[in-house]
């Protein structure tokens, strides 16, 4: 029998959009590194197809069609970035370098954040927003500054799942289907990826005998609605209780009104300490009540740091394991919670 080809590497090649483009057309699968929220590489394979079918769906959610200019500042080795790249081309709009020139932009929260505080987006431009959890606060502040707002979940093995349009909750998207299954997401639809390249079985991504996948996100319905709490496997050992970060961000999220970040931090006494990085020393006191009315004594963060922006990976998350270290290296200001319920520098 003769064997497939080999999947085309896209970030092997110069140029990745073009790499996509000869694969559609001889009909090859691509392969795509993605690192996840493990920080392990892994290689995704997938038909070119499984993007393809979502390219109109796409434009028409977004508004966009040959008269948009797309600005997409995120490398192109991470998928969401690519897979703009790609789109956009699709529907015949332009990809433009300067956010000036953009009626169209593809950001993660952290890159909208930095966006929104240098004031490079116009009043008017379109922004799809994906690659983690958006705050209610920084979605308050990018319609604020007059922007249209859209936020995405997905995963780079599963592609789409679900759509929130201009600040609404999140849709599942066209031609997906999906259930909750011990609180873990599963889908089902013509969007999800083949698999990993040599899978060895130690990713994230699982099958059911029905066609459905997950990656092991947690998420609930609530109104019919989709709220999606992140990777369950990330977590903190503190104490001898197992924090998982996810959780701790969903409840922070609810209240801040910039960038929060939760990560681990060596401790003698604890083995790890939960703590909390804000951008903005105003959201300490919100954060902290939020805590404290949603979290168990356990899983609430025990110290509370200000840097004046948060470390972003290539793809345009926020750098979880230098933040730590930065934290572990006194690299930031400390905000010190006194019983009383003030707060100090």
């Amino acid at each position: 029998m003769r064997r497939p080809p080999e999947p085309v590497d896209l970030l092997a090649a110069g140029d990745p959009a073009s790499a996509f483009w000869a694969a559609h057309r001889d009909g090859r699968r691509i392969a795509l590194r993605t690192s996840g929220t493990t920080n392990h590489a892994r290689t995704v394979v997938r038909t070119t197809q499984s993007w393809a079918s979502a390219f109109d769906t796409v434009a028409g959610l977004a508004g966009m069609d040959a008269s948009a200019s797309v600005w997409i500042p995120g490398p192109l080795t991470a998928t969401m970035n690519l897979f703009a790249a790609v789109q956009a081309e699709a529907v015949g709009a332009r990809v433009v370098p300067d956010a000036r020139d953009a009626s169209h932009a593809v950001l993660t929260p952290l890159a909208l954040a930095r966006a929104l505080s240098s004031g490079v987006l116009g009043r008017g431009v379109t922004v799809v927003v994906a690659g983690d959890v958006m705050s209610a606060g920084l979605r308050e502040q990018g319609i604020q500054d007059g922007l249209v707002l859209h936020h995405y979940y997905g995963a780079s093995e599963l592609s789409f799942v679900a759509w929130d349009a201009h600040g609404t909750d999140l849709a599942i998207f066209p031609g997906v289907e999906c259930r909750i299954d011990n609180g873990e997401i599963w889908v089902r639809s013509p969007y999800l990826s083949d698999g990993y390249l040599d899978d060895d079985g130690s990713g994230p991504l699982r099958w059911s005998p029905d066609g459905y996948a997950t990656v092991g996100d947690v998420g609930e319905w609530r109104g019919g609605a989709l709220v999606v709490h992140g990777r369950g496997d990330g977590g903190i050992t503190t104490a001898g209780v197992t924090v998982v970060v996810a959780d701790v961000e969903a409840v922070l999220l609810r209240a801040d009104r910039g960038t929060c970040v939760v990560v681990g931090v060596p401790d003698e006494r604890l083995g790890a300490a939960v703590c909390a990085v804000v951008t903005d020393p105003q959201d300490v006191a919100p954060l902290w009540e939020a805590a404290r009315a949603g979290l168990n004594s356990a899983h609430r963060p025990r110290r509370w740091y200000v840097v004046p922006e948060i470390p972003m990976t290539p793809g345009g998350k926020p750098d979880r394991v230098r933040l730590a270290t930065m934290l572990d290296r006194g690299e930031a200001d400390q905000v010190i919670h006194r019983s009383s319920g003030t707060m100090r520098a």
